[in-house]
């Protein structure tokens, strides 16, 4: 395992218990990571300190930088780019390493309101899963379920070292300013806890919906080779043909996950459509055309998706010289 450790309580706290664990027969090798964005000028003595509690915990630690011209703008999200970006290479140099970060209850709180702010579908709201894929490795955040509070006090209990983050109080960056809401929040009855709990049952259902979208989209593609000559595929573009209207005896949910992972298949901008209120307005406007047997046509991530009367739906990808060609809706 490789375990993300930035110096500051939560992660601190769990290289803790982590190099506790770790020591028990059958149990994988632990190592550790700091990665110095360089924003500060204290992040280098800061992911030296955390180089000196790995040694006293006897747990092997690399310091990763993130090299280059810093952006003006968007430095957080850049940051958090970059630093999964390096700490995935080090998994990987390790031999696969499952990734390990300190992400706490409070954490999944607040990036659940983010996306809500944000108009995010159920799947942006099931917020941080526990264990996904990333990239080629697997990251694990085995504390989504814990308050941070109880990480500081696990910290300070075991005489743990650890600094605090100056950016953790800025009030330009967004999560900063939604931290500072919780307390308000929490008054109310929206707590950490409860909101939590709420990604944790979206997320279920979200699998559920999912799951039930790739079953569909298997049983409803069609793979006879005969089409008609306007709907072979241009330039060799991927292709994919699907009975569209078998969908509208399915809840709307359904229907956009099908028509979403279709357009992934086919190697759409983005992977799945870039915005969700397209891919409903594009699917709405495919249902109404199915309900009435008639051809329509409509483009989306960079795809053409071209329904029949019949209700077969094909979807290829635009052609270089077929770009703006088709009316889109946004």
């Amino acid at each position: 395992m490789l375990v993300a450790v930035s110096g500051g309580p939560d992660s601190v706290a769990l290289l803790g218990l982590l190099a506790e664990w770790a020591r028990e027969a059958g149990r994988p090798a632990l190592h550790a990571a700091t990665v110095d964005h360089g924003l500060r000028a204290a992040s280098a003595a800061e992911a030296e300190g955390v180089a000196a509690l790995c040694a006293q915990l006897g747990v092997p630690h690399r310091i990763l930088l993130w090299d280059g011209a810093k952006p003006a703008t968007g430095v957080q999200e850049r940051a958090r780019r970059a630093r999964y970006a390096l700490l995935v290479e080090e998994a990987q140099r390790l031999g696969g390493a499952v990734l390990v970060t300190a992400h706490t209850q409070d954490d999944q709180a607040e990036t659940m309101l983010m996306r809500m702010a944000r108009g995010s579908g159920p799947s942006g709201l099931a917020a941080m899963r526990e264990r996904v894929r990333k990239g080629p490795i697997v990251l694990a955040r085995p504390l989504l379920s814990i308050p941070k509070v109880r990480l500081l006090a696990t910290a300070q209990a075991r005489a743990l070292p650890f600094v605090t983050d100056p950016s953790n109080g800025d009030l330009r960056f967004e999560r900063v300013r939604w931290r500072a809401l919780m307390p308000g929040l929490a008054q109310e009855g929206l707590s950490a806890e409860r909101l939590a709990l709420l990604a944790k049952r979206i997320a279920r259902l979200d699998e559920a919906a999912a799951q039930r979208a790739k079953v569909l989209l298997q049983e409803l593609s069609l793979q006879e080779p005969s089409l008609p000559a306007l709907l072979l595929p241009v330039d060799d573009a991927p292709m994919l043909r699907l009975r569209f209207r078998a969908l509208l005896s399915e809840p709307e949910e359904i229907g956009l996950r099908v028509v979403a992972l279709a357009l992934e298949q086919i190697g759409g901008e983005g992977g799945v459509a870039n915005r969700l209120e397209r891919l409903e307005a594009c699917v709405e406007a495919l249902r109404d055309a199915a309900r009435e047997a008639l051809a329509t046509r409509r483009t989306l991530s960079g795809c053409v998706l071209s329904l029949a009367a019949d209700g077969v739906l094909t979807l290829r990808r635009e052609g270089p010289r077929r770009r703006g060609v088709h009316p889109a809706i946004s």
